[in-house]
């Protein structure tokens, strides 16, 4: 008799999973197809731009007139938008009055106007954003629970970042793990998935590719003492490139978030501070006599040119590459222009990679490959989606190598991060307080 009831139990526990996953998907299905057709756009619309602006050189000196309408729209248009991805955080936090449907509109049209003109930023934060306001006017068009909108908006995220690098897997975890710092709830973990899917496929089947990024093989060197499948001499080389990784981690979110307050004390005309940031950065770009730190920064315009993809084989990438990138983001992003973070951090990380790479006499593909993975580790606080991602992108042969590199910088990143509405749930280090966001 006890048998049968725990049968029973256990039958009626499984319908109720089925049936609420039937009914999510119901909801997460044709949001994430529409979503993953946005993103199409949105990649196209980047692709576009860039080519023109590499065409007509002449278009970044509309870059402070491009800066005054960016703050105008959110000025009068925008309201709450402008947060951004803090905005997305927190109404999953706390829900309040949602995510408004504006922000997908306004922010797809200044991020492309912001790389038409050259300003140094990335595309994750366009897409989760148009993903996650889709996924709460949807909510609320539909009258849905608190924790149904919760679990959307986490699909929305995933939907948007799965299908803009083309990583779904990554998608799904980074959508979990971004919240909170140490602490994972895995109540969403099959409705992100199942989002990331569907939107990555959707903006596939329109025809969009992803830059594919390769990692030889690396020799079968002997090992010195121990009959291991790795090499002893790479992996601590590894691990020391990841305390680097996580302290340019630190420098980004901290720089970054310091000119944006420090502007935002002493600049008291608000218009101004993408005039005075636009002029900083083509201030910079002429000194170091090259535009290869402005846009998005995957490829050159010249074949020889500083760029991610470059980053993996070339022997000749500028030394400073990742600080100039590094600030130049840091500027874009601080002083009023719109985009995402994260693929300039891949520029960051596979540039630094490269510099590691030459000075130890390690791989530079590896290293590129490693800087490009852990430094967006470190500045996002998520290790695991980061190991996942280097899997998805580039094999996984060498996943020990990304997991010691990306936890690493986790690790030496501090308890600073690119999202300040990112909460603490368990402390890198014994001594620092467990009450704690990242504000």
């Amino acid at each position: 008799m006890i048998f049968k009831m725990k049968k029973t139990k256990f039958h009626i526990e499984q319908l109720e999973i089925a049936q609420q996953l039937l009914r999510l998907s119901a909801f997460i299905v044709p949001i994430s197809i529409f979503i993953g057709l946005l993103v199409a756009l949105f990649l196209w619309l980047l692709e576009f731009v860039t080519k023109t602006r590499w065409q007509y050189p002449w278009f970044i000196y509309l870059l402070p007139l491009a800066g005054v309408i960016i703050y105008g729209l959110y000025k009068f248009f925008g309201k709450n938008a402008g947060a951004g991805n803090n905005l997305i955080l927190n109404e999953i936090h706390q829900p309040n009055s949602g995510v408004p449907l504006r922000m997908a509109p306004l922010i797809l049209l200044t991020t492309v106007l912001t790389h038409l003109v050259g300003g140094s930023a990335g595309r994750e934060g366009t897409a989760v954003q148009i993903g996650s306001s889709l996924s709460s006017s949807f909510a609320k068009w539909f009258k849905l629970k608190k924790n149904d909108t919760r679990i959307l908006l986490l699909c929305g995220i995933a939907a948007g970042f799965g299908a803009v690098f083309g990583t779904p897997i990554t998608g799904a975890i980074f959508a979990l793990e971004v919240l909170t710092i140490g602490k994972i709830k895995y109540d969403a973990l099959i409705p992100c998935l199942i989002a990331s899917i569907v939107a990555d496929i959707s903006c596939s089947a329109t025809g969009i590719t992803h830059t594919h990024y390769i990692i030889n093989d690396l020799p079968n060197n002997s090992n010195l003492f121990f009959n291991t499948h790795f090499d002893i001499v790479m992996l601590l080389k590894v691990a020391f490139a990841g305390i680097l990784f996580g302290l340019t981690s630190y420098l980004f979110s901290q720089l970054s978030h310091l000119i944006k307050n420090k502007t935002i004390s002493f600049i008291k005309k608000q218009w101004l501070i993408p005039v005075i940031g636009s002029i900083l950065i083509l201030g910079i770009s002429y000194l170091l006599g090259t535009t290869d730190y402005m846009g998005l920064g995957v490829t050159s315009q010249n074949s020889d040119g500083i760029s991610i993809v470059n980053a993996f084989h070339s022997t000749n990438i500028d030394a400073l590459s990742w600080f100039w990138k590094l600030l130049l983001t840091a500027i874009t992003l601080g002083m009023g222009f719109k985009g995402g973070e994260v693929t300039p951090l891949f520029f960051i990380g596979a540039t630094l990679g490269n510099t590691l790479a030459v000075i130890s006499g390690s791989p530079v593909d590896l290293f590129a490959g490693l800087g490009f993975i852990a430094v967006f580790a470190g500045a996002t606080n998520t290790p695991l989606a980061s190991t996942i991602m280097g899997i998805e992108l580039f094999g996984s042969e060498n996943a020990l190598y990304f997991a010691i590199a990306c936890f690493t910088a986790y690790y030496f990143s501090g308890h600073s991060g690119i999202y300040q509405s990112q909460q603490l749930a368990v402390s890198k280090s014994h001594k620092a307080s467990e009450n704690i966001n990242l504000r």
